[in-house]
Parts: C-alpha cells; sequence; structure tokens
C-alpha cells in the first residue's frame, strides 16, 4: 500500500515536472531525477495553494501543481545563474 503511493508520487510528479518543463520557455539543463523533484515539490506547493484557495476540482488541482512547478523552474533557474 505505501509503495503504491510512493510509485504515484513519483510518476504524478514526472508528468508535473515533464509539463512544467514544456510550457515553461528557454532551455532547462537537468536531468529526469531533477525533473521529478521539481514536478514532485510543484505538487506539494499546489495542493498547499488549492487547500488554501478551496479549490475541490481535481483538474483544477493539476493546473495549480504544473503552475507551481513552473514557478519553482524559475526560481531553481534564478538561482543557478545566480551560482555561476
Amino acid at each position: 500500500m505505501v509503495l503504491s503511493g510512493i510509485f504515484g508520487y513519483l510518476i504524478g510528479g514526472a508528468v508535473i515536472g515533464i509539463l512544467a518543463r514544456f510550457l515553461k520557455p528557454g532551455a532547462d539543463p537537468m536531468g529526469w531525477i531533477l525533473t521529478i523533484v521539481l514536478g514532485i515539490a510543484g505538487a506539494f506547493v499546489g495542493s498547499w495553494i488549492s487547500t488554501t484557495l478551496g479549490i475541490a476540482s481535481g483538474w483544477l488541482k493539476w493546473v495549480v501543481a504544473i503552475a507551481a512547478a513552473v514557478v519553482l523552474l524559475f526560481i531553481y533557474e534564478a538561482l543557478r545563474k545566480k551560482k555561476s
């Protein structure tokens, strides 16, 4: 049971991360593991935002999670450029 939940988060995180990278313009030199981590983080942030705003629709929660992942991708890119 727990393993299926973890596997679900990995698959969901991968989908959200890939969609976020597809929607954000520009090159994103990151691997698939970081893409999954970005998607999982976007899902957590999106879930928190959805709960805060009272969004109950499953599709709207996915949209908010993808939007949150895009924002996290911009933040990651800004921090990465700052280091260089």
